[in-house]
């Protein structure tokens, strides 16, 4: 169980996951020190552009040469995770002799990070993985997680998604093992992302609250986090969107994607996850996570939310609406998350191949057993 302080007006959270959270501004600047608890030789695995030009990876790098942590980087990591990526720096990392795995960026790089940790440990490709919930006894580096968006959750979940390059498929590598061992979570850091962005990655949050509360295997404890999530991402998202830079506003939409990443590793994720993941089945598509969600919310929630009038009464209540459906139809627009399945290219002919794509656990979902084909197919279809 992870203690958290929020060091605002909220109570302090147990946490039901085994990460180390530590969580405040200028936090960024003790990940020398919190990497050097796991090992002496890192690998810093982030994206391509983004952590270095805004300094972030310059302000991890010294923090570990002062802790006395050598380190190599891994800066090739894309938008959505690929297994050719992890696998070369799965490489980097064993030529290395590397001990402990850091993850510096948004759900991409820190879900990539968890895959080579995974390969590095195995001498194998991740590909073999992909797909799998890890035996107790695989073997998987030591991983702390670094934040720079405030979506993912991925900071504090067992999983990660990749998408298989040779099969063209995307799914999970899951396992106990993936959590990562600290949490390193600035909210400063957010800061320097754009507002689209900031919006896709907030919607990604509010998801898995969403999601989380109404799931299967939702708890009391879990809907009362999710419940606070949409609270602060309801209250704090438009604010930032119309240009106020208030801290408080980093803060609050960080901690709510922390909320939402504890409620995907207690209570996992429905439907929508699965058919976005499948996304990953078409080539080329480079919509993101969360605008993949946000594509595939509304025709989820009008056939979902008559399923789970009780948890959806409650959701309604935590985004201030009378419905569901409504309050998310609020902030999507608001975000600017309107866009349809066809504004990526996507046409009718290619909807069987979305719905051969979908994995992973589908009964977690309101709609059960009922969620056959001819249902994914429909759902698909709403979000062309």
């Amino acid at each position: 169980m992870t203690a958290y302080d929020t060091r605002h007006d909220d109570p302090p959270y147990i946490f039901p996951v085994p990460t180390r959270v530590v969580f405040g501004a200028g936090t960024v600047d003790r990940t020398g020190e919190l990497v050097r608890e796991h090992g002496e030789r890192a690998l810093v695995v982030t994206g391509r552009t983004a952590a270095r030009h805004h300094g972030h990876l310059d302000r991890v790098l010294a923090s570990l040469a002062e802790a006395g942590v050598a380190a190599a980087v891994y800066d090739r990591i894309s938008a959505n995770p690929r297994s050719d990526e992890v696998d070369e720096a799965a490489a980097l990392a064993r030529a290395r002799g590397t001990d402990v795995v850091v993850g510096l960026g948004g759900g991409s790089a820190l879900d990539a990070a968890k895959g080579i940790a995974v390969a590095a440990g195995l001498e194998a490709s991740v590909r073999d993985v992909i797909g799998v919930t890890l035996d107790p006894g695989v073997p998987v580096l030591p991983l702390v997680a670094v934040p720079t968006t405030a979506g993912s959750g991925s900071e504090v979940t067992k999983g990660a998604i990749i998408t298989d390059t040779v099969r063209h498929f995307r799914s999970g590598v899951r396992g106990e093992q993936l959590f990562p061992r600290t949490a390193v979570v600035d909210p400063d850091l957010i800061a320097s992302v754009p507002p689209a962005v900031l919006a896709e990655t907030a919607f990604d949050a509010l998801a898995h609250a969403v999601e989380g509360s109404v799931a299967a295997q939702a708890t009391t404890a879990g809907r009362a986090l999710a419940h606070r999530s949409i609270g602060l991402i309801t209250t704090h998202l438009p604010a930032v969107l119309g240009g106020d830079r208030d801290p408080a506003h980093r803060s609050a939409l960080s901690l709510a994607a922390l909320l939402g990443g504890v409620n995907v590793a207690t209570a996992s994720t429905c439907l929508p996850h699965r058919l976005q993941q499948a996304m990953g089945s078409l080539p080329g598509l480079g919509i993101s996570h969360g605008r993949g969600l946000a594509v595939l919310y509304p025709g989820w929630l009008r056939h979902t939310e008559p399923l789970a009038p009780g948890p959806f009464g409650e959701l309604a209540d935590a985004l201030g609406a009378d419905s569901a459906y409504a309050g998310v139809e609020r902030l999507r627009e608001a975000a600017g998350l309107t866009a349809r399945l066809s504004d990526w290219g996507v046409t009718a002919a290619e909807l069987d191949t979305l719905v051969a794509g979908v994995s992973g656990n589908l009964g977690n979902d309101p709609a059960g057993a009922t969620a056959d084909a001819d249902y994914l197919r429909t759902l698909y279809a709403e979000a062309l």
